[in-house]
């Protein structure tokens, strides 16, 4: 997973919003979704027969966004705010992601 995280935080976290010179700005109250649920984000786009985005973007939101904020309508105030990590970088997350599988 080591290397995963490094390829993210290369490519994804240095142009992040909640990140600036000196790395992430999230406060220890706050949690990166993309480092947290890194594992199952690996391994949807590692073992997905597809690459195509849309797709993946659904087994995403099927398999991680029920657990993180959806309310039982399966919205996410941070998904309707463009404030998730996950989906604003969602494209760039499997584009690095399949690098490192490559």
């Amino acid at each position: 997973m080591d290397k995963y995280l490094k390829a993210i935080k290369q490519n994804v976290c240095t142009i992040c919003v909640d990140s600036n010179e000196h790395g992430c700005k999230l406060t220890d109250k706050e949690t990166c979704a993309v480092e947290f649920y890194l594992p199952q984000i690996v391994e949807i786009i590692s073992k997905a027969e597809t690459e195509d985005t849309h797709v993946l973007h659904k087994q995403l939101k099927d398999t991680i966004c029920v657990d993180c904020r959806n309310d039982e309508n399966g919205n996410c105030y941070l998904r309707d705010d463009a404030n998730c990590s996950l989906d604003r970088y969602f494209s760039l997350i499997v584009e690095t992601i399949q690098k490192v599988d490559r």
